[in-house]
């Protein structure tokens, strides 16, 4: 007959089988693997395994990547960040000790006009100037970046003000003390009231506090150790002509040893462009610009356009990484399956000669023990998915780390167990067809 042709069974393999034949061989199936529960279940383990490691390290890399990606909308697809950088042969003078000087450098504002007026699709520029200094509130205190800067700073960059209000500009041409501070220095300076209509100290200054920015990740420590170098991610802003009014253009620290001071009219400029399809030919035209204009590399030039693009080809590649990982423990798992059912073959040799001698064809055996396989790869794919929807919860729940369960991740998973049971259980069924009936019964 056609069906007991080896080489067709697979392909034929349903053709003609009932409803209540594929009953009945699923519940045998699976009273020959409840005969056999601990062997059965370290069987799957490496499809548990499998499964869960796709479904998990893809939600953990998709959770990374979104925040990265959130982070780098958040500068504004349309806009282009201008900072100041200090070049390195003056932070080489700067190492020299007991020395006094004055490091000039960075952006000016003769090179936001240049900008605004000369490049096409230039829409608004944003400048800031950005002051290291303590905040306090009575005795308490937080290590912080003034950023003084314009009203339309919320809108440009995509930072709203979660309580209060902006300053306006009224603020700016009055050069009024007022400030609004960012949503993470908030429990560090005024744990127990709320700071709107308080006054925060900067040196001899003293601030009201009109507004507070929504939150952006986390921050460190509300009082670093004196001396430490780690970088602020506080901020308190405040008008750009305040700061230019309390600072000046000159920055002075004092160190050990040394006197250091740098002359810098802005740290910071974002210029907004009028659409995506110009960003980065105006980021050309910008660095064109700062480069005629500029004798040193004193200026660094971010696209978040472009940074998104690398995003998410990182993410790609980073998917691709994991994806590989899985696929070799799903494989491994394949292959345990197909150990364990070679060796369940040579078991019930003298079953399967018996099968055959009762009329049993080998069509019959193929789908009992690719049904076996199947079970053993569904069962593995079944828990695998549980806990691979499980562990995202408990690394966010314990880590703090964003995971996202993407919908196709578990069905992907899922449906590469199930193949992996049909692939690797052919073969085994196979063998157990091609038995000679008469040596099969003759097996001791």
């Amino acid at each position: 007959m056609p069906a007991d042709n080896p080489t067709s069974i697979p392909v034929v393999l349903l053709r003609g089988l009932s409803l209540a034949q594929l009953k009945r061989t699923v519940r045998l199936g699976v009273k020959s693997l409840w005969l056999h529960r601990l062997r059965s279940l370290l069987t799957v383990l490496g499809i548990v395994f499998g499964v869960c490691s796709v479904i998990a390290m893809l939600a953990i890399g998709e959770g990374a990547s979104f925040e990265a990606q959130e982070r780098i909308k958040s500068l504004g697809s349309q806009n282009i960040i201008i900072r100041s950088v200090k070049p390195p042969e003056e932070q080489k003078v700067s190492d020299k000790g007991s020395q006094s000087y004055v490091l000039q450098y960075g952006l000016t504002y003769t090179d936001v006009k240049r900008i605004r007026n000369t490049i096409p699709g230039v829409t608004v520029v944003l400048p800031a100037r950005k002051i290291r200094e303590y905040v306090w509130n009575i005795s308490r205190r937080v290590d912080c970046d003034i950023v003084g800067t314009v009203p339309w700073y919320p809108e440009m960059r995509n930072h709203r003000v979660a309580e209060g209000r902006f300053f306006t500009d009224m603020d700016m041409d009055a050069k009024t003390s007022v400030c609004v501070l960012g949503a993470e220095m908030v429990p560090a300076l005024f744990p127990l009231e709320s700071p709107l209509g308080k006054h925060v100290r900067v040196g001899g200054a003293y601030y009201q506090v009109i507004g507070i920015m929504e939150a952006r990740g986390a921050a460190p420590a509300a009082d670093p150790a004196p001396g430490s170098t780690k970088q602020a991610s506080h901020s308190m802003f405040i008008p750009l002509e305040t700061v230019k009014e309390r600072y000046g253009e000159v920055l002075m620290r004092q160190r050990q040893g040394s006197f250091e001071a740098e002359r810098v009219q802005l740290h910071e400029a974002t210029v907004k462009v009028a659409s995506l399809s110009e960003v980065m030919g105006v980021a050309e035209a910008v660095k064109a610009v700062l480069e005629r204009n500029h004798k040193k590399k004193d200026y660094l030039i971010e696209v978040p356009l472009e940074m998104l693009k690398q995003a998410e080809d990182t993410k790609r590649m980073f998917n691709i990484v994991l994806g590989s990982i899985a696929a070799i423990s799903l494989l491994v798992g394949g292959i345990g399956i197909m150990n364990i059912m070679l060796a369940s073959v040579t078991e019930r040799t003298r079953e399967i000669g018996i099968r055959r001698a009762l009329g049993a064809r080998r069509r019959d055996i193929v789908t009992q023990f690719l049904v076996e396989t199947v079970l053993l790869a569904g069962a593995g794919g079944v828990i695998g998915v549980l806990l691979g929807v499980i562990i995202p919860f408990v690394v966010t729940q314990t880590a703090g780390m964003k995971t996202i369960v993407t919908l196709w991740s578990p069905m992907l998973a899922f449906t590469i167990s199930a193949l992996v049971g049909v692939v690797f259980g052919i073969y085994p069924a196979l063998r157990a067809a091609q038995m000679d009936p008469v040596e099969a019964l003759r097996h001791e």
